[in-house]
């Protein structure tokens, strides 16, 4: 079978959005398309139809294929709970929490799960598309390294390389990778792109030329700044945009930014809607006083992050927004800091204790080894959703009785007596045009109502578009090995 890997000059280079787009591309041109990534390091994951998790562009990446997610397209995928310690996650399992140290050298190990899960991809297509992790110009992370050029070599897929103009130096890092890589791993690579042009290609010509002159690697095309990925789901970084228009929305919705903040593309399709003016809360802000709701998002690490909360006097912030009346909604770990207490005994998260929450809801919560992982629908307010539950720990208490949804026919999530503090575990609410319309209801405001799912949808059919008309698509097709229709 067919294969390419893309690899990039970093991180966050445009890799996942470059493979998103290929891979519809080369669907909608009749193949069977997959996406994969040997190891991933993000806390905004995706539920798999099989009950396991993977990282959020490949989830958007087999959207992307007209695929169902697996936990082969990422059977690697780490959790930061700490600045020094992750969640292993090995084929949408939790295998449970090592220190970044310590995983450096268990790493090699993951080859094998790498190349059976890589192999079932293959049997399944007619082309893998692979994506890199970070640089493979990191050459003290080479040994064992399953992620770049250590994958690339044992799976014999060759490689294109993006470099990020808009950073600079991107004929540096081309051409510095080029110098550093061992001549092995040089081989593999085939050629270049250039990621996130601005202005008029010609007057980078000569760039690209010296980069070639220099490489022996050939051109494959530079891509511009492509306006369609500020709308798609984010997964490394929280996007922090200032709304021009904010003044003339009628609700405003904002979320404060959690150290180990977690699936915060949860907030996509709010962003979208044209009578809201939402915003993230960057730490050391306070929280607005004229918000009409604050939403506590999901996180990696829920007592670390209730401590960080309090440490930006968040906590102080959101009593005074509940006594003038205002909204709060928490989701999955943001659902467990509304209660009245995060117990951790077993450490699941961290350091064994426990944390006293914010008293906003009459629910306690326990961490358990278990992890709850599963797609699920239902009703909230009266409309359909589709979302996921993914999460540790289990929530009890009188609040409960007034569930905040149904899911499959079972209550989830608590409301406050006065109806305006309310928590969920279900991530992807606001997902369907339906249910989103229903949540913002008691603001007055009337929702677009478009499903999130055919947004994205149409997104991807842009950056594809835009991807035919700039790069080597036969050069590409080439490299991979792919045999014409």
């Amino acid at each position: 079978m067919a294969a390419i890997m893309i690899q990039g000059c970093g991180s966050d280079v445009g890799k996942s959005v470059i493979v998103a787009g290929l891979c519809r591309l080369f669907t909608r041109r009749g193949y069977r398309v997959r996406p994969f990534k040997p190891q991933n390091m993000s806390n905004n994951a995706a539920v798999t139809a099989d009950g396991g998790e993977i990282g959020r562009a490949q989830a958007l990446q087999a959207i992307a294929c007209r695929a169902p997610p697996s936990v082969d397209m990422n059977p690697v995928l780490l959790k930061p709970q700490s600045d020094v310690g992750v969640q292993v996650i090995v084929r949408g399992k939790m295998q449970g929490t090592q220190q970044a140290r310590a995983y450096q050298t268990r790493k090699a190990e993951m080859l094998g799960v790498v190349m059976e899960s890589f192999r079932k991809l293959e049997a399944e297509s007619d082309l893998v598309i692979v994506e890199g992790a970070g640089s493979p110009a990191e050459t003290n992370l080479r040994k064992g390294d399953i992620a770049n050029m250590g994958f690339a070599r044992e799976a014999n897929v060759p490689v294109v390389l993006i470099g990020d103009i808009d950073r600079g130096h991107v004929i540096a890092a081309l051409v510095g990778a080029h110098e550093v890589l061992a001549p092995e791993d040089r081989a593999m690579i085939r050629g270049f792109m250039i990621n996130k042009f601005r202005g008029d290609p010609a007057l980078f010509t000569d760039g690209r030329a010296e980069i070639t002159a220099r490489t022996g690697w050939p051109d494959l095309g530079m891509i511009p700044w492509l306006a369609a990925v500020r709308k798609l789901p984010a997964e490394d970084a929280v996007v922090l945009e200032s709304d021009a228009n904010a003044a003339a929305r009628r609700v405003k919705i904002v979320v404060p930014m959690f150290s180990r903040i977690a699936n915060f593309d949860d907030f996509d399709p709010l962003q979208a809607e044209p009578d809201v003016a939402f915003a993230f809360i960057k730490p050391g802000t306070a929280i607005p006083g004229d918000a009409d709701l604050v939403i506590l998002p999901g996180t990696k690490a829920t007592r670390a992050d209730l401590a960080f909360l309090r440490a930006q006097g968040w906590d102080i912030d959101l009593k005074a927004h509940v006594r003038r009346g205002g909204r709060v909604l928490g989701i999955c770990g943001g659902f467990q800091m509304l209660g009245r207490t995060v117990a951790d005994p077993d450490g699941i998260e961290g350091p064994p204790g426990e944390s006293e929450g914010l008293g906003l809801l009459d629910v306690a919560t326990l961490l358990t080894g278990e992890k709850t992982l599963r797609p699920v629908s239902g009703q909230v307010a009266g409309a359909p959703f589709d979302g996921y539950e993914m999460h540790v720990g289990r929530t009890e208490g009188p609040d409960l009785e007034r569930p905040f949804l149904h899911m499959d026919g079972t209550p989830d999530g608590a409301i406050s007596r006065d109806g305006r503090i309310a928590g969920t575990y279900v991530h992807g609410l606001f997902a369907r045009g339906e249910a989103r319309a229903a949540v913002l209801a008691p603001f007055n405001v009337t929702s677009n109502r478009r499903d999130h799912a055919g947004v994205v949808d149409a997104l991807l059919d842009e950056i594809a578009n835009e991807l035919a008309g700039i790069l080597d698509i036969d050069a590409l097709a080439a490299i991979a090995g792919l045999k014409a229709k």
